[in-house]
């Protein structure tokens, strides 16, 4: 199963990171036309592609993690927000692009949904276990 997770994260990843070549190029995709129909379509894109590649990486590491100052985190859950956090700053750089600190908190928003979501699944799972 860690396998089949693996390969979905790694599609996710390159899909995403396919989507930012496309903004960084100022190109138009079918993505960008939706995304400006639905209400807050861009922070719910944003909110959903990182939630849903941060669950996928979860669940292929096992959910990982790492201590800090006495707190646990999962090491998947931090890589990705250092990628969001370097991608919406790179956008300070691109002409093409503008910088949106709402953008970076529906990143970080989706990240710990998934992180509390798949912390959620581990207890259930290890309760009904017991």
């Amino acid at each position: 199963m860690k396998k089949y997770y693996t390969l979905l994260s790694i599609l996710a990843a390159a899909f995403i990171l396919w989507v930012i070549y496309l903004a960084n190029a100022g190109a138009t995709s079918v993505f960008f036309s939706v995304r400006q129909h639905i209400p807050f379509g861009d922070k719910l894109g944003h909110f959903g592609l990182f939630g849903s590649l941060t669950l996928l990486v979860l669940a292929a590491t096992n959910g990982k993690s790492v201590g800090v100052s006495g707190q646990r985190y999962y090491i998947g859950s931090l890589v990705i927000l250092l990628f969001v956090t370097a991608e919406e700053i790179s956008q300070l750089y691109i002409p093409s692009r503008t910088f949106d600190v709402f953008d970076w908190l529906a990143d970080v928003a989706g990240i710990l949904g998934a992180s509390l979501v798949y912390k959620l699944a581990l207890q259930m799972r290890t309760n009904r276990t017991l």
